[in-house]
């Protein structure tokens, strides 16, 4: 367990704070003492610990604005999260069009390199910072038909090893955080649908997904399994990890 006052009195930024892995961040941080706002287009659960910050990280300008308002409000921060991202709907690769290419690489590319844009100067000036980029172990096992999203998170990993070289002698580290099949909010609900279509339970579906990643521990993730893992790496205990990527997937197998 992460000693609570490793990270008591950081400023954290979560973004994608809602629900799901983001909620889950927040929850963590503010219960180690850390001051936690959020950012997402809709608002999180009324007893989130953290202030909400609407925001729409789909264009430059709402992740400018979102990055003024957190300087205005906290000064800007000591810990950014990007967890933001979606994916657009399956699609053979070959017939995915360029609207939606460009829709996978703007929210899961381009709204963490704009929001780092914003806020990590201010770590550079201070001296410290820790940037996390949430990921995808689709960037390493991209699914049939989800080219766009998984090639979007690929760019997000080398993006993120590069800015890690570039502001890690102003004493600002940069990790890659790659969950992989971890059940949220959201997809509960992708999970049901697919089980209804099937005829069958959702833990049925949850153990057929199991299985054709080949998870060693048998089960899906929760987003508390991926929160500890962003928790332990803001922290000072992580003081000489940059750069790097680290799995949070129960150790699937890749199929070759």
């Amino acid at each position: 367990m992460i000693e609570h006052d490793t990270v008591s009195g950081l400023r954290v930024l979560v973004t994608g704070g809602s629900r799901g892995l983001g909620e889950a961040t927040a929850r963590r941080f503010a219960a180690a003492g850390a001051t936690v706002l959020t950012a997402s287009r809709t608002a999180p659960p009324d007893d989130l610990p953290a202030t909400f910050i609407p925001a729409d990280l789909r264009s430059e300008k709402g992740a400018a604005e979102l990055g003024r308002r957190v300087v205005d409000s906290v000064g800007g921060v000591d810990v950014l999260v990007n967890n933001a991202g979606a994916a657009t709907e399956p699609m053979p690769t070959l017939e995915r069009s360029d609207a939606s290419w460009l829709a996978d690489l703007e929210m899961n590319l381009l709204s963490a390199v704009r929001l780092d844009r914003a806020l990590v100067p201010g770590m550079i000036e201070r001296g410290s910072g820790v940037v996390v980029h949430v990921s995808s172990i689709a960037s390493h096992l991209p699914q049939p038909a989800e080219a766009s999203y998984a090639a979007s998170k690929a760019a997000l990993n080398a993006y993120s090893r590069e800015l890690a070289t570039a502001v890690g002698k102003h004493g600002v580290r940069v990790v890659c955080v790659l969950p992989g099949f971890v059940v949220t909010e959201g997809a509960a609900a992708h999970l049901q649908q697919m089980a209804d279509t099937r005829g069958i339970g959702i833990d049925d579906v949850k153990q057929q997904i199991v299985d054709h990643l080949k998870v060693p521990m048998g089960r899906p993730g929760e987003p508390e399994d991926v929160a500890e893992m962003i928790a332990f790496l803001a922290s000072g205990r992580a003081k000489w990890l940059t750069g790097a990527q680290f799995r949070v997937d129960g150790g699937i197998i890749p199929v070759v």
